[in-house]
């Protein structure tokens, strides 16, 4: 037996007091409070450090229908800064509800919409999750034939699965494990990274408009708000509620932040040509030893995604074993890594991600609000609140309305609901925040009438 192995196992063994140190394996057993603000801050700050940061900086610069980019470097990386801040204080927000009940993300859904009608936002973060799960071994496995391609893809595919799954097994021992060894690697691995990209000859980084800055700044709030509805997965075993709202809003954001503007800098190097953006990693020295860091911390995406997949479904399952749901859930996203274009699945993944802003918003209103922590049902016989989803749906329609993105079926038709509302969207509009603050308002209204 390994020692990593070996120390997990020591993880799962009860402390002195008695408390587990692992998480139970049904939703009947009690949540461990062992998580602290450090082992918070680790997890979140390595889930903001993505090789998606470095892929996809890209789009912070409010890329048009041909790929072109809008936003000059400088005013992509103010929307960016803009747009985490305010995604990491949402997903800091999400966080605060699961370390007071101790309960997941979608068994609080219970509380906000009912037993039953909680079922249907778990189906779409289960889906959302899934192809999020598998878009991360894709990644891996491209990153890693970028450092070396001597091996077949499929093996790269097949590694990333088998040690994401490992880690769902113990996830609280990963999360430990995160802050210990591979926080520290990441970053020494970012500083040497600026210090050799800046030493690079930078063009003109304020070439471009500003026109499109909202437009940037939503594509990295998106970015952060895609782990609001796993938060409470994770934050449900923290100390203090407080513990976990600085945690998830500074770690993360931070992070981010400086993932992005490497990733930006990368950009600038190869003439804003996004398949090359690894490239400037790879040429400096000792670049793919670095660069390798990222590709085995790449792993934290997965195992976040697939563990929140297992936890989710125990909502539908409260009984499952969640070490079955994960190791099933890991031969599935390995396989479908194997045969499906995800790259064909990204739009949708974007749209159903859509989803979750307002319903932040409505969350938020509800339990700080008008419930303010108490008195929320989050039993499996929790009645159904239909005034909840209506606030839920306001938000929903006016982020489609502003932004009703990639998917040509679906963005025709809101378009032609924009053109029967004679409505045309202004750069100046946030789909994001808009869509957050209508449901938080329509939430607040619809409490007060309901409880009058």
């Amino acid at each position: 037996m390994s020692a990593a192995v070996q120390k997990h196992l020591n993880n799962e063994r009860p402390n002195k007091d008695g408390r587990p140190n692992e998480v139970p394996y049904t939703l009947d057993e009690p949540a461990p409070k062992v998580l602290s603000f450090w082992d918070q801050g680790a997890f979140w700050a390595n889930l903001g450090v993505s090789l998606f940061a470095f892929s996809g900086a890209y789009t912070v610069l409010a890329p048009d229908a041909n790929g072109v980019p809008q936003l000059a470097i400088t005013a992509g990386i103010t929307a960016m800064i803009v747009g985490t801040v305010l995604g990491g204080l949402m997903l800091g927000v999400a966080a605060v509800p699961g370390a007071r009940t101790g309960q997941p993300a979608m068994v609080l859904l219970r509380g906000l919409f009912g037993a039953r009608l909680s079922y249907l936002p778990t189906v779409l973060n289960v889906a959302q999750l899934i192809g999020w799960g598998t878009f991360e071994l894709v990644v891996i496995a491209d990153a890693a034939r970028a450092l070396y391609d001597d091996i077949p893809r499929w093996s790269y595919v097949v590694a990333a699965g088998v040690i994401t799954t490992v880690l769902t097994i113990w996830p609280l021992g990963s999360v430990r494990m995160l802050r210990r060894y591979v926080t520290i690697a990441v970053a020494i691995s970012l500083v040497y990274f600026y210090v050799q990209l800046l030493r690079e000859p930078l063009p003109d980084l304020t070439e471009g408009g500003w026109g499109q800055f909202w437009l940037g700044a939503d594509a990295a709030l998106a970015v952060s708000i895609s782990w609001v509805p796993m938060a409470a997965d994770y934050t449900r075993h923290a100390r203090t509620a407080r513990g976990a709202f600085g945690a998830a809003a500074i770690g993360y954001s931070v992070t981010q932040i400086v993932a992005y503007v490497l990733g930006l800098i990368a950009l600038a190097l190869v003439a804003g040509d996004s398949s090359k953006v690894f490239d400037p990693f790879l040429h400096v020295a000792l670049g793919a030893v670095f660069f390798g860091i990222f590709v085995l911390r790449e792993a934290d995406q997965s195992f976040a995604n697939v563990y929140s997949t297992a936890v989710s479904l125990q909502n539908l399952a409260p009984r499952a074993d969640r070490r079955v749901l994960s190791i099933a859930l890991g031969v599935l996203i390995t396989v479908l890594a194997l045969l499906v274009d995800i790259g064909d699945y990204s739009s949708f993944l974007s749209l159903i991600g859509s989803v979750f802003v307002p319903m932040l918003g409505v969350l938020a209103v509800d339990f700080f609000v008008l419930h303010r922590g108490r008195a929320w049902d989050v039993s499996r016989t929790a009645p159904s609140r239909w005034g909840m989803i209506a606030a839920w749906a306001v938000g929903f329609a006016l982020y489609q309305l502003i932004n009703p993105g990639g998917v040509g079926w679906w963005s025709g038709f809101w378009g032609d609901v924009q053109d029967l509302l004679h409505f045309s969207p202004s750069s100046w509009m946030s789909a994001s925040l808009l869509a957050f603050a209508a449901a938080a308002l329509a939430t607040y209204l619809i409490g007060r009438l309901t409880r009058r």
